[in-house]
């Protein structure tokens, strides 16, 4: 079989035509999260030895021209391609009827010329006249327009052919994002995750094997390359789950059932359906640095959930939480997730804690030209119902002769934070001093 990738080239007159089947016999779609999609379609064809064009039609109108990919059959020689899309206009009808049997008022004419919006025919007696060219009536469209986005390829054969076309090709205007909904009861939790799908690709998709890639592939500006990426069959053993496998790099989604996706249509499916996660909260709040440090500050906590790694991987998208009370649904906040391997566990920030404040107050300060000694008193207000620990993030020089001296236990995480995990009782103040002492 022959593999050939040819730009878009000059243009090219519709001789005798192939004959192409109007039924794919196999057609996929990959959708990237980044604003295009492969397209992977397969027609019988038919081939005489007089044929001198294949006419393809029904491509996207957003077809990436110097990605396509055709695999004709063997004694196929293959010159040029054109890409083709005639809009029907009045102007295009006029321009090829010219030397045509068109209808004038009910009688039949021959078109001879036209110019905006006069044209000029011929009667059956041999006359000569003028009329206007929104009274000109067509029979017919003429097969040398093509209405639909398509692929006109210049061939030669020198015997009959009937075998199967394989052509792939990008396209622009298609993208996919994921969105997930966490339904959370006390240190548990549900998530649901699904993928939707854009498409403005010009070119509905139907009954289509659909894949989905996540990650950001790289692509040149000006000439996009086309991905390295085929389309696989991957098989299923349930019927409804979407497969994800590792690939590249990559991860790829295999919906398992076929799609029909319209143009200019968001559609949506499940793809992730986890139950009974474990769930820890977290109530942190990070502070100034006690080198710039002055007088009293006030602090909000922020607080989070978290879940353990899960057993397949995750791309990025928006997380929704929800909790219920008094039967209901509550929207604790959204967060952001990235791209998430498996097996990582999952930081999920919800929103500032109401209950939950704290105060940082310098009580006493010393600055010499090169260093300095702070005392800072912290402070946690705890106006819930429930016993709550809160982390505290304090960036300090982390330098041998630096010094931090308290009877709140602590530890340095992410290199330069000094971390306190203070447990804070019910309705309830939690107050501590640190002593700290370092280079400027």
């Amino acid at each position: 079989m022959k593999h050939i990738t040819l730009a878009l080239i000059t243009s090219l007159s519709l001789l005798s035509a192939s004959s192409l089947s109007e039924t794919l016999s196999s057609n996929s779609l990959i959708v990237y999260n980044s604003n295009m999609g492969l397209v992977h379609e397969e027609r019988n064809l038919a081939l005489k030895h007089s044929d001198k064009e294949i006419v393809y039609e029904g491509v996207a109108s957003t077809i990436d021209t110097d990605s396509i990919n055709v695999e004709l059959p063997k004694g196929v020689d293959f010159y040029s391609q054109q890409y083709r899309y005639d809009k029907l206009t009045q102007q295009k009808l006029l321009e090829s009827h010219i030397g045509k049997i068109v209808e004038i008022e009910g009688s039949k004419v021959t078109l001879l010329s036209y110019s905006g919006s006069e044209c000029i025919v011929q009667t059956v007696k041999n006359k000569i006249i003028t009329v206007e060219s929104k009274n000109i009536v067509f029979s017919k469209i003429p097969e040398t327009l093509l209405t639909k986005p398509s692929l006109v390829w210049n061939i030669k054969t020198d015997k009959t052919v009937e075998a199967t076309m394989k052509l792939d090709y990008v396209i622009k205007n298609i993208s996919w994002h994921s969105n997930y909904i966490l339904n959370l009861d006390e240190n548990k939790a549900d998530l649901s995750g699904w993928i939707s799908i854009n498409n403005n690709a010009g070119k509905a998709f139907k009954d289509t094997s659909l894949y989905v890639l996540a990650g950001d592939v790289n692509r040149v500006k000006k000439q996009p390359n086309r991905p390295e990426l085929r389309y696989m069959k991957a098989a299923m053993t349930d019927a409804t789950a979407v497969r994800e496998q590792a690939h590249e790099g990559y991860h790829f989604y295999t919906i398992p059932f076929k799609v029909n996706l319209k143009n200019n249509e968001k559609t949506q499916m499940k793809f992730v359906q986890k139950e009974a996660l474990n769930v820890t909260r977290e109530y942190s709040a990070t502070l100034s640095s006690p080198l710039y440090l002055r007088g009293e500050t006030k602090s909000n906590v922020v607080q989070y959930v978290y879940l353990a790694g899960l057993d397949i991987a995750l791309p990025k998208g928006v997380v929704r939480t929800y909790s219920k009370l008094n039967n209901t649904s509550i929207l604790l906040g959204e967060s952001s997730l990235k791209h998430t391997a498996k097996n990582t566990p999952i930081k999920l920030k919800l929103g500032q804690n109401f209950d939950l404040k704290v105060m940082q107050t310098v009580t006493k300060r010393e600055d010499y030209k090169q260093s300095f000694n702070s005392n800072v008193k912290y402070m946690i207000k705890n106006a819930s119902d429930e016993d709550k620990t809160v982390k505290l993030f304090v960036p300090f020089n982390t330098k041998e002769d630096s010094v931090v001296q308290t009877q709140q236990k602590y530890k340095f995480t992410k290199g330069n934070l000094v971390t306190f995990n203070v447990q804070v009782n019910a309705n309830a103040t939690k107050i501590f001093d640190v002593y700290y002492e370092s280079k400027k």
